[in-house]
């Protein structure tokens, strides 16, 4: 079975705070976007993840989700890619949340979170 897969946010790395901030300002002005205030960003809508650091990837991240995250790693690993299991993400009950995959694809990581549910 293939998993579909959606794109959740482009994460965006910055040299600091007032950087992330003025980025995200930015997004949210050119396209009528609410700004959210995250642990680690600054989000402009959902589309746009304005981080306060360099983080993963040399550009940043691009963020899919999918509807059953477990069965997407295991057809991401039947496919040969790996993971960085020290990203792994959990859920209060145990679930994985979100995980990046290893490497960089374009100077990007890329991360695959699970779809909120219904």
């Amino acid at each position: 079975m293939q998993n579909t897969f959606e794109l959740a946010h482009v994460g965006i790395n910055n040299t600091d705070a007032a950087a992330a901030q003025e980025l995200c300002d930015l997004f949210c002005l050119m396209f009528n976007l609410d700004p959210r205030q995250g642990k680690k960003s600054e989000f402009a809508g959902t589309f746009f993840e304005c981080v306060r650091s360099q983080y993963l990837g040399t550009h940043g991240h691009i963020g899919m989700s999918t509807g059953d995250l477990e069965a997407a790693v295991e057809e991401l690993t039947e496919k040969g890619f790996g993971f960085d299991q020290e990203t792994a993400a959990h859920f209060d009950d145990g679930r994985l949340q979100n995980i990046y995959l290893a490497g960089e694809f374009g100077g990007f990581a890329v991360h695959v979170m699970q779809q909120p549910r219904p």
